[in-house]
């Protein structure tokens, strides 16, 4: 079993395969063109291709904020909190376009695990399914000890 809960932002397929070019262009053109170039279009490729994240190793009970790259998580572990309860609720995630003149914003319904300590929370996992996030709060439930909040309906439940 793998010791270590992994939540990446998925990137989308376009987007990828836009980063995925950019690269090995912007490495060619640093060797063989100029480098000033070649380091605009690496560093745009790798910023297409990155994301973002959270990881949490059950095992030693550390979490981290990852920065991921072709599936590489680059973070710092750090002890986690004193957990109270796990929140798994719906909301609504809102990504927005922008060209010169124009922008266009996509509003998606997610569902995200939140683990509260006082009042402060760190989310920890993001789906458009329900059955998926309450699978996963319940391995964080086993794991922490503490107890999970299901707010994704109207009336809020304790599980």
């Amino acid at each position: 079993m793998n010791n270590v809960i992994t939540y990446v932002k998925p990137v989308p397929f376009m987007k990828m395969l836009f980063g995925s070019a950019l690269i090995p262009f912007g490495l060619f053109a640093i060797l063989f063109l100029n480098i000033i170039m070649g380091a605009i279009f690496l560093v745009l490729g790798i910023n297409f291709v990155a994301t973002e994240g959270s990881q949490v190793d059950i095992t030693s009970k550390t979490y981290r904020r990852t920065q991921s790259i072709f599936g590489i998580h680059i973070g710092k572990w750090k002890p986690c909190p004193e957990f109270e309860y796990i929140s798994v609720f719906r909301t609504h995630e809102n990504q927005t376009a922008r060209v010169i003149t124009a922008s266009a914003t996509v509003r998606s319904e997610v569902i995200l695990i939140n683990m509260f300590y006082g009042n402060k929370y760190i989310t920890f996992y993001k789906t458009t399914n329900k059955d998926d996030a309450l699978k996963v709060a319940e391995h964080f439930k086993v794991v922490f000890n503490i107890d999970i909040l299901d707010a994704t309906e109207a009336e809020k439940v304790w599980l």
